[in-house]
């Protein structure tokens, strides 16, 4: 069974939201303290969330589709073909976010001694505009799949969007930019995913062969997200805190815990 349109939709809003709700929290003072100390926290959480949807169920999703009669010419025995699309989502990530973007990293922005100028800041969040547009092209070809699998990476972006829309938000402040600038372009970013999602619902339904290559790129990019934006700022923090680190574990069973109850208890 597959996610309807509607259902893709919420998805997207959700996500989007989510990010401009991270942008807006750097404003009410209290909040944007306390929403501090848990930054940490939901960065290893939404990165072992994240890894097991990779490992787990995107990943094995995509060799199965190739191994489909229909694809497995295109394959080869070995899978080059998949496996490098999966390395070219990987990469192109690093090009955009810390190539063209090299300031770009998970985290706040907006110490004393930090200044950045605004059109580095505009620089990187170009770049995270690539892997956003990516969020969306992997909600809505997981969720052609199979809408559990759907859910499960919805879960996961949705996981990292609020520190997302904080490091939007704080690298323009860094940037000299005020309330209104966050909102736009946290707002931006938002409709990015939205639209990467829409753009492959619209595709993916005429193009049957689509999915079979965006699957990987999308799964190359998550990979990416989790395992070289989200782990090494976890790490970075969790020398002052093991509890961060376990918190990368907490996710794994919070992914397993949802994976039994989506693919077991509500299909009986």
């Amino acid at each position: 069974m597959t996610a309807s349109f509607a259902q893709l939709l919420v998805f997207g809003i959700i996500v989007a939201v989510a990010n401009v709700a991270g942008g807006l929290i750097l404003f009410p003072s209290k909040i944007h303290r306390n929403y501090k100390r848990l930054l940490s926290y939901i960065l290893a959480l939404g990165a072992g969330f994240m890894l097991s949807v990779t490992f787990i169920e995107v990943l094995p999703k995509t060799i199965r589709l190739w191994q489909s009669p229909e694809n497995l010419p295109l394959a080869g025995e070995n899978l080059y073909l998949p496996m490098a699309l999966l390395l070219a989502g990987y990469l192109l990530t690093q090009f955009f976010e810390h190539t063209i973007a090299p300031h770009f990293h998970l985290g706040e922005e907006v110490h004393s001694d930090h200044h950045i100028k605004p059109s580095s800041a505009y620089t990187a969040i170009g770049g995270l505009m690539i892997h956003t547009f990516f969020d969306g092209v992997s909600i809505s070809a997981a969720a052609m799949i199979d809408y559990k699998v759907g859910i499960l990476v919805f879960i996961a972006v949705f996981l990292h969007k609020f520190p997302e829309g904080f490091t939007i938000g704080s690298m323009m402040l860094a940037a000299g930019k005020g309330l209104r600038e966050v909102l736009i372009v946290t707002s931006v970013v938002g409709l990015t995913t939205i639209i990467g999602l829409l753009v492959f619902y619209v595709v993916g339904s005429n193009v049957g062969f689509t999915l079979a290559y965006a699957l990987p790129l999308a799964c190359g990019v998550t990979l990416y997200v989790a395992a070289s934006d989200l782990i090494p700022e976890v790490n970075h923090h969790a020398g002052k805190n093991p509890l961060i680190s376990l918190s990368v574990f907490a996710g794994v069973a919070v992914f397993i815990a949802l994976h039994y109850l989506l693919h077991s208890v509500l299909e009986r």
